[in-house]
């Protein structure tokens, strides 16, 4: 399809608010249907856009994915605030701490992958660790420095892609859909008819597509916010993430003065209730890896669900009834907006797709299937 279509986009979280804004940019007819458009998953993340840290041997289709969404961001924000909206993307770059021998051990073997690959990650001792990022424990072990990756402010993200999208004359549906067909969204109000529908529903993607059900399922994770006081030190520079006892735990600075601290990750079908244990785990984690958190404020308490896929990578193609699916992006959703988006209109308009897109396609369901 190369003219200007009618597209309905079911879901409005990151994906599928980036979907939108860039198909009414590219001229097409928009309407999202969402009955809580820039929330879930991608109000509760903590914007980290790190392919590199992420990655794990096996797992090199994303990485590579990640990595070409990477490289698309910066023009991506350029673009929203060209639109009137800064993202509030940050290139402060990351360091990933360890805690223990057994962690240490385990991001050494991190750092002799992603070298192996080409990639920037150099693993230093814990007092060059600290030399980088003031406030981090003198028990770090060591760690990786990670100078390429990138952050951004999630909830100011959606509010730039939301804002976007509406001026592009995107149409918001705050409903929810019950029933999708390659050419039509049925809500409880009625049928509403379309050239073309995409999914961007997240966890309950499965819900909608018959064909990912079981291949797309809820991830629950807690995540807090808190704020550094006068008495305190203040927040890291960078982005820290760390590994505490075999659990990931993640710090990541706003440049309103907030930390974001994230996330627990366990299969809790679709509860999204914030739960004692999990915010005592991220709080100890967190502790024991930049000790002034303890006296920080606590400022809010919330849990998402994200949208895994059995592989770690998300589903962008055509399923079997002719939906175009762009879901399952697990931890990954904010990473890999940008080029979800150029994948999608690359799909509509029949022309070549980024690098990496390709093995995404929701067709490897029939090799999961027969595994």
């Amino acid at each position: 399809m190369t003219s200007s279509i009618s597209l309905g986009i079911v879901g409005a979280g990151v994906i599928g608010l980036a979907v939108a804004w860039r198909a009414a940019a590219s001229g097409h007819r928009v309407t999202v249907f969402d009955p809580s458009p820039a929330r879930g998953a991608s109000w509760v993340a903590g914007g980290m856009l790190a392919p590199v840290t992420e990655a794990w041997p096996g797992e090199e289709a994303v990485l590579e994915l990640g990595e070409e969404s990477l490289r698309r961001w910066p023009a991506f924000a350029a673009d929203l605030r060209a639109e009137g909206v800064d993202p509030g993307l940050s290139d402060a770059g990351t360091v990933v701490a360890a805690f223990d021998r057994a962690d240490a051990e385990q991001l050494e073997v991190l750092g002799r992958y992603l070298r192996e690959l080409g990639r920037e990650a150099s693993y230093v001792t814990g007092r060059e660790l600290r030399r980088a990022e003031a406030g981090l424990s003198g028990a770090v072990r060591g760690g990786l420095l990670v100078p390429g990756d990138l952050a951004v402010d999630n909830r100011r993200l959606l509010d730039a892609l939301l804002a976007a999208a509406t001026a592009r004359g995107v149409e918001t549906v705050t409903e929810r859909a019950v029933e999708l067909t390659a050419g039509s969204v049925r809500t409880d109000s009625g049928e509403h008819a379309f050239d073309a529908v995409v999914l961007t529903a997240g966890a309950w993607s499965g819900e909608l597509a018959p064909e990912l059900a079981g291949h797309v399922r809820p991830l629950k994770g807690e995540i807090l916010r808190l704020r550094a006081r006068r008495t305190t030190l203040p927040p890291p520079r960078r982005t820290v993430r760390a590994v505490v006892e075999g659990r990931p735990v993640y710090l990541v600075p706003r440049d309103t003065g907030e930390l974001v601290l994230g996330a627990t990750q366990y299969e809790s079908g679709f509860d999204d209730v914030a739960t004692a244990r999990g915010v005592r785990e991220l709080l100890e984690g967190a502790e024991r890896i930049f000790p002034a958190v303890a006296e920080y404020e606590l400022t809010e308490v919330t849990a998402g669900l994200r949208a895994a896929s059995a592989d770690n990578l998300p589903y962008l193609g055509e399923l079997a009834g002719g939906v175009l699916a762009a879901t399952g992006h697990h931890r990954n959703g904010l990473l890999l907006a940008p080029v979800t988006a150029d994948a999608v209109l690359a799909h509509l308009s029949g022309t070549p797709l980024p690098p990496g897109a390709a093995a995404a396609h929701p067709n490897r369901i029939r090799s999961e299937e027969r595994v």
